[in-house]
């Protein structure tokens, strides 16, 4: 097993403590009304999400995750949105110094949030860790891996929470992620350096593709490509996602937090925690390939990265300096640094 390492405590002082949905502490949070395009940072330290107003890049309110001593809601991780619904992997450790790890038996959570209000929906527990919790592209499932040696994802019914689906993938699956066109679903197996590709409508594994060492997701293109990143490898694969054959090997030279794919400027962000940069590449119509076209600096441990849908904005999360940098994606420079929670992790945009 890879790399495995022990989370610490949660530390830090909440706003207020919620439990689950039947907690009366919830009610704290019926003032609470983001009408607004905002986006959503967790956390992972703090157990909490900043709320971004998109408008002004400021931190508009803090939503508190924390359970009680017999049911923490620890190091909450990646965050994905459907239709006012948050959903957030909760794998129970520390990941900021890189994606891999695991204790054997440690268990997840499943958390839903009301994007509007920060009321938790539910706080599933789950039989092993996981790196993220996803709603399917229509929106009627959950589906949520298990960093285990025997690696699955459990399918969920998205309206009552009773498991529908478990599907084997391979050894230690970290993010699962879907297609563009929403047909598959990508599962990252960790100790396995291969991706699992699965047929949404029939949840059959399809293809396993071989990448580099150590894969931590394949993050979505709408260039008809999923790029993954490979933590060990110090690289990113870029799979076709008609025909599922690496491209592509894109050697970094660092280890990636995370790639991005910005369709509308046909450029691939890839953050560099350790140095606290994001790099960028251009596409080459006349070759075929990405090429390298420059730097720049976040802040320390830069992390997960999300485009407005305009891809004029991105918002980098940077896990150790406990800031959000705003990114004119034109110049590519930094036009605001924002202060949020301990080691902000996952980030998403609500329009």
């Amino acid at each position: 097993m890879k790399n495995i390492f022990l989370g610490a405590s949660i530390l830090g002082t909440l706003l207020l403590v919620s439990c689950n949905k039947d907690d009366n502490a919830n009610d704290m949070n019926a003032s609470l009304n983001v009408n607004y395009p905002a986006a959503y940072v967790v956390n992972g330290e703090d157990a909490t999400i900043s709320v971004i107003r998109l408008s002004t890049n400021e931190v508009t309110a803090t939503i508190p995750l924390m359970g009680t001593a017999s049911d923490m809601i620890m190091w909450p991780h990646h965050i994905s949105s459907h239709e006012g619904h948050l959903a957030i992997g909760v794998p129970g450790m520390d990941f900021s110094a890189g994606h891999t790890g695991a204790m054997e038996g440690m268990t997840g959570k499943l958390l839903i949030v009301d994007a509007m209000n920060g009321m938790i929906i539910e706080n599933l527990d789950l039989p092993a860790m996981n790196h993220n919790t996803i709603y399917s592209p229509d929106g009627t499932e959950i589906w949520v891996p298990q960093m285990d040696m025997d690696g699955k994802v459990l399918v969920y019914n998205a309206s009552t929470y009773a498991l529908t689906n478990t599907i084997t993938v391979g050894m230690m699956p970290a993010e699962l992620t879907f297609s563009a066109n929403g047909s598959k679903a990508y599962v990252a197996n960790g100790d396995d350096d291969t991706v699992s590709v699965i047929d949404v409508a029939t949840k059959t594994v399809t293809a396993t593709v071989t990448v580099g060492d150590n894969p931590v997701g394949a993050w979505k293109g709408t260039d008809g490509r999923m790029y993954v990143d490979n933590e060990d490898g110090q690289s990113i694969s870029v799979i076709n996602a008609t025909t599922n054959a690496v491209d592509q090997t894109i050697d970094l030279g660092f280890m990636p937090g995370i790639a991005s794919h910005n369709g509308v400027k046909s450029e691939l962000w890839v953050s560099d925690p350790m140095a606290g940069k994001v790099h960028y590449w251009t596409w080459d119509t006349a070759m075929g390939m990405w090429m390298h076209g420059g730097v720049f600096n976040t802040g320390a441990g830069a992390h997960a990265i999300t485009f407005t849908t305009d891809g004029n904005t991105a918002y980098v999360t940077n896990q150790t300096a406990n800031t959000v940098s705003v990114v004119n994606v034109v110049n590519h420079t930094v036009s605001k640094t924002i202060n949020v929670g301990k080691k902000p992790n996952g980030v998403v945009i609500k329009m």
